[in-house]
């Protein structure tokens, strides 16, 4: 090609695009820790684009490693930062955090402007409410890596098969790549950069049931009752808007719930815990303390001429705090104490993103936000900037400023918080759910890979509206959802104002009985769940993982996202998974509750050759004691072993932090005809002899099963006849 024909090119180039987007050569390159290198492009400010995504700026450890060849591409075009990862070979990626399609993203774009997508109808699904602006690759032969894009400017994140791309509407930023042996290393080097999850509280694991609306104290007793009636397991009863005195938050309507904590303490002998809703705008009243108090403070947004921000909520015109702020965050803060007071015991911020509804803005006219010029005021180590910088963040900032206000006046207890926004490294504060997604058999399938994708984004404690939030449900759709569902990190059933009621019981004797199935399994496998939460609080795993973790080398393994494990062990097929790719080697069918084998809804579970599950006896909630008996399940790899873990502790609170907690280990041995089960105190100060003082144990082999019991001293031996 001669010399005119690539100037024409250029030229029709630029007058396409506006100008040519300009390559910016890198200001440093350090190593930061095992194989994660930092790159910081010339001309970076962190006053322009401060850091919210990391735990903290990671120190140099050196120079990058000899063998390293992945580094970024940054660029500038009409002063937006963007960088460009290419790629070599046959890579699979994930991440990008809650997004809607599968598992595997290759060809795929999000859009990450934090947004308020009933039944994800943005933008066709590309932009919900959260950011997590990470991508993870894996090669051929199973090694992999990691990219974050240090930002929280409005972007689009595009992965190529040759190219990772991220477009910024903002100025330059550092990007971060982890390049090690296998996708389980990587996510862990994600963790040492952004953080784990907190240990939450045992109730937390257990079934949450939820409604836009339960109108009134009374009704909130009638659903509580029902639950202990029909012997369905629960934990959690949930308060949506209308609990609030004319959806003004921190407050309680004078009517319908006018004593608190009354109704807390009922729920509370139930053994039922209560959750109630947060959002961030505050009703612009002056007859309302918490406007007047904010006002006092200096808390709120301003526009650029100095008067309040407003925008229209559920209360009408609403005053939002601005969470860059210290101040403000402190302030918000200290609300949760008088709150709290009356017995909640979690809180769930909604509207978070922050959602307005007010939809004339002209840049965006499905904005759903403050303009993208209102200004932040910053302070402490942030910045002032624009909306445009911190709308992504504005979620993840009052989830912090939550977490801590909660932990401040309850510092006994562990904070249970639930976000619906959140930003990459978010998950130290909050846990979150996938948002209004709607009564369908496609939203149903969709969850599986939505919150795949969210635990290998760093944030393992995700979950779906079990059953759709919009639309009215079907029996059959309620009962294959949680058939599986049940098995997933969060597991709330939830419903919209105006829908049909969503409780197990609402379908009918026969979906009742298979609720009931679905929740006593669930409840059975609380001491494995909360042993998986327990080390994903130490390093970040996920707790729900794609099969592909079986065997990362195994290619038909890589797009499979009907099934999914939970932890390295268990594995979950949901009644709707059509011929799915599952791992190979010794896999043994897990029954866990009579007649769930012959249940058409239940998800089939199986367990990994070389593995021991712990389980427990049927309870109706969390606060009731799981090993009284503790079960066993062992299946047994080819050479005849097997081992596993169980984490114990108080349930709640931060005793486990000086010891009192106790960590058994199982191991079992095959010689000849007989199978030795030893059980060892690895790690721990606390005395589990009253907790724990029998053992069931189930030896799976070859689809046969062998039982026998003995109790914590004593090694087991089960006859394999």
């Amino acid at each position: 090609m001669n010399l005119k024909n690539i100037f024409s090119i250029f030229f029709i180039s630029v007058c396409i695009t506006g100008s040519a987007a300009q390559e910016i050569p890198l200001l440093k390159t350090s190593l930061v820790g095992n194989r994660i290198v930092e790159f910081v492009p010339k001309g970076f400010d962190k006053n322009k684009t401060p850091s919210l995504i990391l735990v903290s700026p990671p120190n140099s450890k050196g120079k990058i490693p000899s063998d390293w060849t992945l580094t970024p591409k940054f660029t500038l075009k009409n002063n937006n930062a963007g960088a460009v990862l290419n790629l070599e070979g046959n890579i699979s990626l994930y991440g990008g955090g809650e997004v809607t399609g599968p598992l595997l993203r290759n060809g795929k774009s999000i859009k990450l402007w934090n947004t308020d997508t009933g039944a994800y109808s943005v933008e066709g699904g590309k932009r919900l409410y959260q950011t997590h602006p990470w991508v993870m690759g894996v090669r051929p032969d199973g090694s992999a890596f990691g990219i974050i894009f240090d930002s929280t400017w409005k972007a689009e994140l595009i992965t190529n098969s040759n190219q990772i791309i991220y477009n910024s509407e903002g100025s330059l930023f550092k990007v971060y790549i982890i390049d090690r042996k296998s996708p389980q290393e990587v996510i862990k080097g994600l963790s040492e950069l952004t953080g784990t999850i907190k240990l939450p509280p045992r109730w937390a694991l257990g079934y949450h049931q939820c409604r836009f609306s339960y109108d009134s104290e009374k009704r909130v007793m009638e659903i509580a009752d029902t639950f202990r009636e029909k012997k369905i397991p629960c934990d959690v009863i949930w308060m949506d808007i209308d609990y609030m005195q004319g959806y003004r938050v921190f407050t309680f309507d004078s009517i319908r719930f006018k004593n608190p904590k009354v109704l807390n303490d009922n729920l509370h002998k139930k053994g039922f815990k209560a959750v109630y809703m947060i959002d961030p705008g505050v009703k612009v009243d002056k007859q309302y303390s918490v406007y007047n108090t904010g006002t006092k403070n200096d808390v709120w947004v301003k526009k650029n001429n100095g008067e309040e921000y407003h925008g229209k909520v559920w209360p009408g015109d609403c005053a939002f705090p601005d969470f860059t702020n210290p101040s403000a965050r402190k302030w918000w803060g200290g609300l949760y104490k008088d709150f709290l007071s009356t017995g909640i015991d979690g809180v769930w911020n909604d509207m978070n993103e922050p959602a307005v509804n007010d939809n004339d803005f002209p840049e965006d006219k499905r904005l759903g936000t403050m303009p993208y010029d209102t200004p932040h005021k910053g302070g402490g180590n942030l910045p002032q900037g624009s909306h445009l910088l911190y709308h992504n963040a504005y979620g993840r900032l009052m989830v912090e400023a939550s977490f801590e206000g909660i932990l401040k006046a309850n510092p006994a207890k562990r904070p249970f918080l639930l976000t619906r926004s959140n930003l990459l490294g978010g998950q130290r504060y909050a846990a979150t759910w996938t948002g209004d997604n709607y009564a369908s058999v496609e939203h149903m399938k969709l969850s599986v890979p939505m919150s795949l994708t969210l635990g290998l984004s760093g944030q393992p404690f995700n979950g779906p509206d079990i059953g759709g939030f919009l639309g009215d449900t079907n029996g059959d759709l309620w009962a294959n959802w949680l058939g599986f569902g049940a098995f997933m990190p969060f597991a709330r059933g939830h419903a919209c104002a105006g829908t049909n009621n969503k409780e197990p019981w609402a379908y009918g004797e026969e979906i009742e009985k298979t609720s009931r199935i679905a929740l006593e399994r669930r409840y059975r496998l609380l001491p494995y769940l909360y042993t998986l939460f327990y080390e994903s609080s130490k390093n970040g795993m996920p707790v729900m993982s794609p099969v592909f973790f079986a065997d990362t080398k195994d290619p038909l393994l890589r797009a499979e996202d009907q099934v999914f494990l939970l932890g390295e062990n268990l594995l979950v097929v949901p009644a709707f998974a059509k011929e799915p790719a599952l791992p190979a080697g010794i896999w043994e069918e897990l029954n866990l509750i009579e007649g769930e084998k012959t249940d058409k809804y239940q998800a089939k579970l199986s367990i990994k050759g070389g593995s021991i599950i712990p389980a427990g006896k049927v309870i109706q909630n969390a606060g009731e004691n799981s090993f009284d008996p503790l079960s066993l399940f062992v299946c047994l790899d080819a050479d005849g072993i097997a081992n596993g873990k169980l984490y114990i502790d108080s349930g709640d609170g931060f005793g486990f932090e000086k010891g009192d907690y106790a960590m058994l280990t199982f191991n079992a041995v095959k010689n000849n005809d007989t199978v030795v089960i030893k059980v060892s105190n690895a790690e721990g100060k606390r005395n589990i002899n009253e907790e724990v003082k029998k053992i069931n144990v189930t030896v799976l082999l070859n689809g046969k099963t062998y039982t026998g019991s003995g109790t914590l001293t004593d090694g087991i031996t089960i006859a394999l006849k």
